[in-house]
């Protein structure tokens, strides 16, 4: 039983760690001199990634199979995605670790809560 208490709770509360993470990104544009109405725009559009991915959360906590197999796939897109739009030296390939490696085990996660909710009954 606590085996499958921990099996529905980490996917979503890694997931929620996960979009609090994504955000802090957001946090950059206190750095810029803006106006106040920048800051707002600037702080939205950095935050776009964060609501698309806590959007896929909702789907995932409801339809696990379904979310589990659309954050595996994010996981294993995004370091496709930012090598190929990377010019030479941009970034280090080992900084996109910390991306898509908790993408990928939230993704895991949610689909073995699946599988053995099917088998539970």
């Amino acid at each position: 039983m606590a085996v499958n208490r921990l099996l529905y709770w980490a996917p979503r509360v890694l997931g929620i760690l996960f979009v609090l993470f994504t955000s802090l990104f957001a946090l950059d544009v206190f750095d810029m001199s803006l106006s106040p109405s920048e800051v707002i725009v600037a702080l939205f559009m950095h935050l776009i990634p964060s609501m698309v991915l806590a959007i896929l959360l909702m789907v995932a906590w409801r339809y696990e199979l379904v979310g589990g197999i659309i954050f595996l796939l994010l996981g294993l897109a995004f370091p496709i995605i930012i090598l190929l739009s990377m010019s030479d030296g941009e970034a280090a390939p080992g900084a996109i670790n910390p991306i898509a490696a908790p993408l990928c085990l939230i993704g895991v996660l949610f689909i073995a809560n699946a599988i053995m909710k099917k088998y539970r009954g």
